[in-house]
């Protein structure tokens, strides 16, 4: 196939950044430190161990996990009684605290063993490192009885001991902020745990401005669209602090795409997908990647990422990232609106219930924008069913997207079926819906806005006021989206609301000024401005 077939950075916080990072470029690291930043984690090991150490502790704060295990290995190599290596390696077999996702069986009861051997070692040393290692014992004991968010809420308390203990331990206090982001609930829009987790590691970041943890942490208590301004100054210096960790130059993006800032969001994902030899694992950068480059029209390159991953083995859809093989395809046929191939897309099996949703979502939004009623109907029941599954699990934030989802797809299938009354209700209840809760770090966004879709049902109807208000607020949320801006242009100008249309319309000129010829939004927008 063819691709044409298919709230602001505080001054002093940033001023003091600068400030300390040149004088942390005077400083020389021990050889190799610089690819993964620097960090002071002072352990009882032997000399040779604590360097290993600290170097492993720096992977493990830029979710380097592989490479951070196998160095906690080498510390363990040079000082068998180092207990706090054990404890590093129970830490990375929790993966992704973010994530809200439980180990498998085996990394449970494989981190549980190193925490257990972490515990007993450091009975030895200090009371210090016995509270670390009471801290990630928490987030194992008991695995099979009690569920992973009760075992993340008590390591969280079990790091405020460690913290609150030895004050002057400022990876006690970034690993309790640490902790304290990963409980934040999807539905707190006030993001409060963010804003208290920021407020006690941007400090630090200041007195430490090379460490990967703090930049990292930072972008993810920022990773809103109310507070991305703030996490601006960490993401722009994260790249530059752990060059050879994948995930450190990834993460900006996740502030970019909150900002809008697409070209820098490529820049950064592609030397993160560049710096992961295996298309299985770099698939997470290379989906927010796919958004930015379809938000820019260069559609062409889009379809590149896509098929970097297309033909991948199915086994990666059962695990996390199994979220962006799926989402890289759907992107792309919706964000064109290509409803033809959105009908085509493959369900993934066997995988998770949200993970097939992504499909399912697609084909009965293509299906009911195509006149295809009976696939419609189908893929919209496959999502109910999807979300009673998620909903039975207890995965209420999942069980949420997803009806959100059946209840965007319903309200089109309502549409189609020339019942309009029902489908504006449907489309109201599944952006409010959606709005509930702040999405996965996972996700750039989601696959339409619901509220997008709203408004193009509006505009569909004549509706051209509500059209413009949804759309508006689709902005607010997404901002820069390229769909939603020229949406908003075409509904002011059918409203006859011309400054209105002509500010969305330069705004669509600006944004696809680098597009793939064959944006007609592009061609359009042009058009507008060329004879007003």
């Amino acid at each position: 196939m063819s691709s044409r077939a298919r709230g602001l950075v505080p001054l002093t916080l940033g001023a003091l950044l600068s400030a300390s990072l040149a004088q942390a470029q005077d400083h020389r690291h021990p050889a190799g430190q610089e690819t993964v930043g620097r960090i002071e984690f002072p352990v009882s090991c032997n000399p040779e161990a604590a360097k290993r150490f600290e170097r492993a502790t720096a992977m493990l704060h830029s979710f380097w996990f592989e490479a951070a295990e196998a160095e906690y290995g080498h510390a363990l190599q040079a000082d068998s009684s180092c207990g706090m290596a054990h404890w590093g390696i129970a830490m990375t077999l929790l993966g992704n605290p973010y994530a809200r996702v439980s180990p498998s069986e085996e990394r449970l009861r494989d981190a549980l063993a190193a925490a257990e051997k972490a515990r007993a070692l450091t009975l030895y040393t200090t009371h210090r490192e016995q509270r670390y290692a009471d801290a990630v014992l928490a987030l194992y004991r008991d695995w099979p009885t009690q569920s992973h968010a009760a075992r993340m809420q008590r390591h969280e308390a079990a790091m405020k001991i460690v913290a609150d203990s030895a004050p002057n331990d400022l990876e006690a206090a970034i690993f309790h902020a640490r902790a304290i982001i990963a409980n934040a609930a999807p539905s707190d829009l006030t993001f409060s745990r963010q804003l208290a987790a920021a407020a006690m590691l941007e400090p630090i970041f200041v007195a430490q401005p090379e460490h990967p943890g703090l930049a990292h942490y930072i972008i993810h208590a920022f990773d809103a669209p109310s507070l991305a301004r703030q996490g601006l100054a960490a993401a722009r210096r994260y790249a530059d602090i752990a060059p050879a960790a994948p995930h450190a130059l990834h993460m900006p993006s996740h502030i970019f795409t909150r900002l809008g800032l697409w070209r820098e969001s490529i820049t950064t994902n592609r030397r993160s997908a560049n710096a992961e030899p295996d298309s299985n694992a770099a698939v997470h950068p290379m989906d927010y990647m796919v958004y930015a480059y379809l938000q820019l029209g260069k559609d062409d390159d889009a379809w590149r990422v896509v098929q970097r991953s297309v033909d991948q083995p199915n086994r990666f859809y059962q695990g996390t990232l199994g979220y962006n093989f799926a989402a890289m395809r759907a992107r792309y046929a919706l964000e064109r609106n290509d409803w033809a191939s959105a009908i085509q897309l493959p369900v993934p099996s066997p995988a998770a219930p949200h993970v097939i949703a992504i499909p399912r979502f697609a084909r009965a939004i293509g299906a009911a924008r195509s006149g295809k009623l009976d696939v419609a109907r189908e893929n919209v029941a496959a999502l109910a069913a999807l979300r009673d599954t998620l909903k039975q699990s207890g995965d209420q934030y999942w069980a949420t997207i997803v009806e959100a989802q059946r209840l965007t797809s319903a309200a089109w299938l309502a549409h189609a079926e020339r019942n309009d009354s029902a489908a504006v209700r449907l489309a109201r209840e599944a952006a409010d819906l959606e709005e509930t809760v702040e999405k996965h770090p996972v996700t750039p966004g989601p696959l339409l806005p619901a509220r997008e879709l709203e408004a193009d049902l509006l505009l569909e109807l004549e509706r051209y006021g509500g059209a413009l208000w949804s759309y508006a607020k689709t902005l607010e949320r997404e901002p820069r989206r390229a769909r939603a801006l020229f949406g908003a242009a075409r509904s002011a100008e059918r409203d006859g609301d011309l400054a209105q249309a002509r500010r969305y319309y330069a705004q669509v000129a600006d944004l696809l000024k680098e597009a793939d010829v064959t944006r007609k939004e592009l061609q359009l927008a042009k058009a507008f401005l060329s004879r007003r």
